[in-house]
């Protein structure tokens, strides 16, 4: 029997699975995503999916172990409801900042042996699926521990892989990981074990053949459950695993637990024949709602910062002075103070220099580390960011000094009590006035749209690597080209970068040498979004740097309304568009050690003239106007780790 309903298209058949299965099938709003749910009576649930009638997932099981019950074996599929959602949000701290989202909605009701409810809802829209499990009250019982979580993700034999590890646990710099900045392996057979044993990090991206693309993620990963990863492959089925007992130092659950009924996060799957639709997915938000509401108008912008390069040893009062000073001739509207700031610059002098800076027009973000019994950081300021008194104490001394953010480091772990602790750090930040940056953390998961004063997260192998190893400095093309596919794609990426000095050091004579050129830096400047983003530039650049850079830094925006994927593949080379009110950016980087010649369409530019960047016969940055063909198409070369970028005038 075949029912349409507002859109929604679900198919109910007999089967020939043992037990007599009932089939629900819920499609996209277009045709092509479609889902498949099935259970025997009596059996084990599971789903599959396929876009344009390409198998993407093969069939992947479903379910809950619990301190409750077993939701994953005996189950019984007992009905289904059905909705449509048809929603416009507005948010300006992601790739756009209009969201017109679409879904078809499908709840299936399921009993297991027991005779305990539960739901599995799945959103299917164009390009995404999320689903998650909720659970109603079990009689006397009020709440719940999940063990294990079944939910699998079985890829057809052709795919191959683009993932980055789980680190083992307590190790790096002062027993600080997992911390998500482990390197990626592009194109990877399944079958290859991850590099610690741990399985993979979020988000995951796999290439299924020539049929198309699949990124898993999760969402909506707030204080009531633990973030998860993708187990190693068993037969090209990946499992949810959940944190290892060994991380925050041994302290905390494996195990989330929440009160009933409830529900648990979103899980994510974006499809697409090509990778637009992995580029330009804002699922991560769709399946969201905010967590409170906020008195504060926060400003996103751009910032200075010593750390980067003149490190530890720059945290004092006058070379701060000086960051503040650079802010301003870049017409920017932060500083961050890194580490250290509470020993050598100390609470009472730092009031003077706030004060110095806000005179200036600039405000401030601090540093603190996120402290507690996980790690070995001693780092200042320690032990005020782990407990709510302390905490909340530092915050009203920032918000007496006017104070904008923090920057808050070093929390290796994801089991549920470090997202307590990350939401406990929000919302006392909001009521604060301030904004936070997470550094040394997990992923976020849809936070932008949860928490109003959530402006970013490291959780990827950033800038600060560049100075600490010349082998990353000979990988930054590749990684670069990487991250507007994976990490990026699913959550603002606080990356710290966009160096002009050819030497990583504050003489920009010694240290670590960077082999992309100039106009690569400034096109990652667009191509890494993050709504307030500290770039890696320093005093010296404002006299050895070209001044085609420097007044390229002093207009480019943080914030974008639109975002568009042009071309690229993953580790290769990469073309973007995003738009900041009438004006399009459009960068380029290449991660190969050989030219990119590409003739890209370009039809919201047809006939306009544009301002073109590129790299110069010795890659010294070059800058021409440029008037775009009337069909919008645009030859484009892209040297060795070099770029290119189109600016409409």
């Amino acid at each position: 029997m075949k029912i349409k309903l507002k859109g929604i298209v679900l198919l109910l058949m007999a089967t020939v699975l043992p037990l007599a299965a009932q089939d629900v099938v819920v499609y996209g709003p277009d045709g092509k995503l479609q889902v498949s749910v099935w259970c025997p009576e009596g059996g084990e649930p599971s789903y599959a999916v396929s876009y344009n009638e390409k198998q993407m997932l093969k069939p992947s099981p479903l379910g809950l172990e619990t301190n409750v019950g077993n939701y994953a074996k005996a189950m019984k599929l007992t009905g289904h409801a059905v909705n449509v959602i048809d929603t416009v949000y507005m948010q300006s701290r992601i790739k756009a900042s209009r969201i017109h989202y679409q879904a078809n909605e499908l709840i299936c009701f399921l009993t297991n042996a027991e005779g305990n409810k539960a739901e599995i809802t799945f959103r299917v829209s164009n390009n995404d699926v999320a689903f998650r499990y909720t659970l109603s009250r079990q009689s006397e019982r009020g709440s719940v521990t999940i063990k294990n979580e079944k939910t699998g993700f079985h890829f057809p034999d052709q795919t191959t892989t683009f993932l980055t590890p789980q680190s083992d646990v307590m190790i790096g710099w002062k027993r600080t990981k997992p911390s998500y900045e482990e390197e990626y392996k592009v194109d990877a057979a399944m079958n290859i074990r991850s590099q610690y044993g741990h399985g993979y990090t979020f988000p995951c991206l796999f290439r299924v053949g020539e049929d198309g693309w699949v990124l898993i993620s999760e969402t909506g990963v707030d204080s009531r459950y633990c973030s998860s990863r993708l187990s190693d492959a068993q037969d090209g089925l990946y499992s949810i695993a959940f944190p290892m007992a060994g991380e925050n130092n041994g302290n905390g659950t494996v195990e989330p637990a929440f009160s009933l009924p409830g529900s648990t996060p979103w899980r994510t799957i974006t499809v697409g024949e090509s990778l637009k639709p992995i580029v330009e997915t804002t699922v991560p938000w769709d399946v969201v709602e905010p967590l409170y509401d906020t008195k504060h108008d926060y400003k996103m912008g751009r910032g200075t910062w010593s750390w980067i390069l003149w490190q530890d040893g720059s945290i004092n009062y006058d070379d701060q002075v000086r960051y503040v000073d650079l802010a301003v001739a870049m017409g920017y509207e932060y500083v961050l103070i890194d580490n250290w700031w509470d020993n050598n610059i100390g609470h009472e002098r730092m009031e003077k220099l706030i004060k110095y800076a806000q005179n200036k027009g600039i405000d401030v973000f601090l540093w603190y580390s996120s402290s507690g019994y996980w790690n070995d950081i001693e780092q200042g300021p320690t032990n005020k960011m782990d407990n709510s008194i302390i905490r909340k104490r530092e915050m009203r001394w920032m918000q007496s000094l006017g104070v904008k953010g923090i920057k808050v480091d070093f929390f290796g772990g994801d089991k549920q009590e470090t997202m307590r602790l990350y939401e406990e750090i929000l919302s006392d930040a909001d009521d604060h006035g301030l904004m936070a940056i997470f550094h040394g953390c997990t992923l976020p998961r849809g936070w932008e749209r949860m928490y109003p004063n959530y402006v970013g997260s490291e959780a990827v192998l950033a800038s600060e690597n560049l100075i600490f190893n010349q082998h990353f400095c000979d990988e930054e093309a590749f990684n670069a080209t990487l991250h507007p596919f994976i990490r990026n794609t699913v959550g603002s990426m606080e990356f710290g970068g966009v160096f002009l000095n050819k030497r990583l050091n504050k003489g920009n004579d010694g240290g670590t040498i960077r082999r992309t050129t100039d106009v690569f830096q400034l096109a990652t400047a667009v191509l890494f979004q993050n709504p307030i983003q500290n770039f890696a530039l320093a005093p010296n650049n404002l006299t050895d740097a070209s001044q085609i850079c420097l007044d390229f830094m002093k207009k480019v925006p943080t914030t974008w309304d639109e975002t568009r994927f042009i071309e690229g593949y993953p580790g290769k080379y990469i073309v973007l568009a995003r738009r900041h009110g009438n004006q399009w950016y459009v960068v380029a980087v290449n991660g190969s050690k050989e030219p990119q010649k590409l003739k890209i369409s370009l039809p919201m530019l047809a006939g306009q003239t544009v301002s073109f960047y590129s790299d110069g016969k010795q890659l010294q940055p070059q800058m021409k106007s440029q008037k775009i063909k009337a069909d919008g198409s645009f030859q484009l070369t892209i040297q060795p780790q070099g770029g290119a970028m189109l600016v409409t005038e």
